[in-house]
């Protein structure tokens, strides 16, 4: 999402000229010039709509600097946008802060934020998986700040916190697994997958969709989980034999869910509640936690390191942390996650940990620089590269 200038918006853009057929002659006379000149209409048509093209798009573009220099705030937001919007309009009433907001995959972000690390354009990243939090966090990339609230957290987003020397917090808790449209597989009589090896067997060539780690939080918290159940090479030999399974790998790891519920792909892989997002929807899908076991996110915030509007960055961080901000997302019927504040409510709808065999996800190894920039040459050079 990009916030626009009042009353501009993309329509307000146009894509090309177009010939306008009637059009008053523009006559000019320049005072030591008594020759009058004359322009065609097409031509003065043409340059009015180059004027308004480039006019639209310095003005989006420089909205990001914008709120910089009006001491307002950017943020960049990877939860999705249904549930970035509320938090971003409650934030604002409650402080009288305006936001701009961007919405990308954890992935995306963790690699803009590095590219603008010279000169930040955003003021605190929120949500998304812990590891590139803890990448970006190693490589100096965020700034140390201790919220007078971290007495309220639980102690596995208090654990980012210590492990990223301050630079990462906590802010909710998801599990990994995956989800299958009920409808299809019934279709297709195949019988119902239980566990991640049931993934890579030949009824589900072209059936299965799952994020591009490099651009996907869940992604890459997928692959460090099957290195971490596996082990490296038998993990790496597995994800060989998902590739020839896979139809589309995409941007955004909640992505697959989306198409599971649409019928567009019988499997996708993706953070358990994402998919109960879409069967409150009505669609239908069914949860599976792989029987060898799974891993889980700490979805966590940072604030970027040379931020332009860093007092009301923490503000954010403050406020993000508390009961109220972390029910917003489940009053919007888009958030089933654990929250961090403890005294913030839980869905009864929520994935329950104690009903899933989880693995011990080692977060600071798999959130390092030299782990997970290591892990994705190989996906790169090994899977990503191979035909189908």
């Amino acid at each position: 999402m990009v916030a626009r200038a009042p009353g501009l918006s993309a329509h307000s853009c146009p894509a090309r000229a177009t010939k306008v057929r009637r059009a008053i002659p523009l006559r000019y006379t320049r005072r030591r010039n008594p020759i009058a000149i004359h322009k065609r209409p097409e031509e003065e048509s043409m340059r009015a709509v180059s004027l308004l093209r480039g006019l639209c798009a310095a003005l989006l573009f420089a909205l990001p600097y914008a709120a910089a220099a009006q001491g307002e705030l950017v943020v960049y937001c990877t939860v999705q946008e249904e549930w970035c919007r509320p938090m971003v309009a409650a934030f604002e009433k409650a402080t009288g802060i305006k936001v701009a907001m961007t919405r990308k995959s954890a992935g995306e972000f963790y690699a803009q934020i590095k590219a603008e690390a010279a000169n930040p354009r955003g003021d605190i990243w929120w949500g998304g998986t812990g590891d590139p939090h803890l990448q970006a966090a190693e490589e100096g990339l965020t700034e140390a700040y201790k919220s007078p609230r971290m007495a309220e957290l639980q102690d596995w987003a208090v654990k980012v916190w210590d492990a990223s020397k301050g630079r990462t917090v906590g802010v909710y808790a998801g599990a990994l697994g995956y989800t299958y449209n009920t409808d299809l597989i019934k279709k297709k009589n195949i019988p119902e997958p239980k566990c991640w090896s049931d993934l890579v067997k030949p009824q589900f060539k072209d059936e299965v969709q799952v994020a591009n780690p490099n651009s996907s939080g869940t992604s890459y918290n997928m692959l460090a989980t099957l290195v971490q159940i596996m082990g490296e090479d038998k993990a790496f030999d597995y994800l060989k034999q998902l590739h020839r399974n896979v139809n589309q790998y995409t941007k955004s790891g909640a992505a697959p869910a989306r198409a599971v519920a649409t019928g567009e792909t019988m499997v996708g892989i993706v953070f358990q509640h994402d998919a109960l997002y879409q069967i409150l929807g009505g669609a239908h899908m069914k949860i599976v936690s792989p029987c060898e076991g799974t891993g889980y996110e700490i979805g966590s915030m940072s604030i970027i390191k040379g931020a332009k509007n860093m007092e009301n960055a923490k503000k954010w961080y403050d406020w993000a942390l508390s009961p109220e901000a972390q029910a917003i997302g489940l009053d919007a019927k888009v958030s089933y996650q654990l929250p961090s504040n403890k005294n913030a409510p839980v869905s009864p709808l929520a994935p329950k940990f104690s009903e899933i065999k989880l693995i011990n996800y080692d977060f600071p190894k798999y959130g390092s620089s030299a782990e997970r920039s290591r892990l994705l040459a190989r996906w790169d050079k090994e899977v990503s590269t191979l035909p189908k």
